[in-house]
């Protein structure tokens, strides 16, 4: 028996207000943490950009960008400006950078995106998979549906029901994995984006889903999702297996069905 549909809908209004405190609170923690950072697993050089969420800019991935910078990594920004406008134009400027990296670094990057960043981290590696590791989306909207996160109206306002590129045929099927090893990391206590709209489907070995512990603002800053970025971007390439957390930091990464 095929079980109902689950409707789309937002995070719980409680959710969405607590976010600047635990915002705050995950950034405190990651910079009272950051010494200790030094010993997560090194990088062998390959670049990483790293895109920012919806209504954001480099500014707020700077924190992450820094220590997978010291961690080896060829680590950079979109540097686009805020994450305003989905149209074509700015899809060819992240083109350009997906590019400009893997021209500048000659081998295949990795791409991380936090939330909407997430979405045009997956479809750029849809894209263009010959330049593309692997991707790692932070809290994103993966699901066709709007109706799993509470900016959709804020978002149709600044780009229409249909944004250009969509209009051309394109991000159809969201939800659908690129053909690259592909992690998406959410948590249940998202307050922009509900965690359901986060889950990967499908029974590929090379995707997955790693529940953490944090807000949707503190994502890009929260220690349990820094230590498992470090260490899905430190695999080698060719090598991509599922994540395990060692044992003194299981407890960060709650095992339960994602349904």
């Amino acid at each position: 028996m095929t079980a109902p549909a689950i409707t789309a809908r937002p995070p719980s209004r409680l959710l969405t207000l607590a976010e600047p405190g635990r915002a705050f609170g995950e950034l405190a923690s990651f910079y009272a943490l950051r010494p200790l950072m030094s010993g997560l697993p090194r990088g062998d050089g390959h670049g990483v950009l790293v895109l920012p969420g919806f209504m954001a800019s480099d500014y707020s991935t700077r924190p992450l960008r820094r220590l997978l910078s010291d961690l080896g990594y060829d680590a950079t920004g979109w540097k686009l400006g805020r994450n305003v406008k989905v149209d074509n134009a700015r899809i060819e400027a992240m083109m350009g950078c997906v590019d400009e990296l893997f021209e500048r670094t000659e081998r295949p990057i990795s791409i991380v995106g936090w939330s909407l960043g997430g979405v045009f981290a997956r479809e750029l590696a849809k894209m263009a998979p010959e330049k593309v590791r692997l991707v790692i989306s932070l809290g994103s909207p993966i699901s066709d549906d709007r109706g799993h996160t509470n900016a959709a109206r804020l978002f149709e306002l600044l780009n229409g029901k249909e944004p250009e590129p969509l209009r051309d045929g394109g991000f159809q099927g969201l939800g659908d994995a690129p053909p690259v090893p592909t992690t998406s990391i959410l948590t249940r206590t998202d307050g922009v984006v509900h965690w359901r709209g986060s889950v990967q489907c499908g029974d590929r070995e090379d995707c997955e889903n790693i529940e953490v512990i944090a807000s949707h603002c503190g994502l890009g800053v929260n220690p349990a999702v820094v230590y498992a970025v470090a260490d899905r971007l430190a695999q080698e390439e060719g090598a991509w297996k599922r994540f395990e957390p060692g044992p003194l930091v299981r407890v960060f990464f709650p095992k339960r069905a994602l349904h």
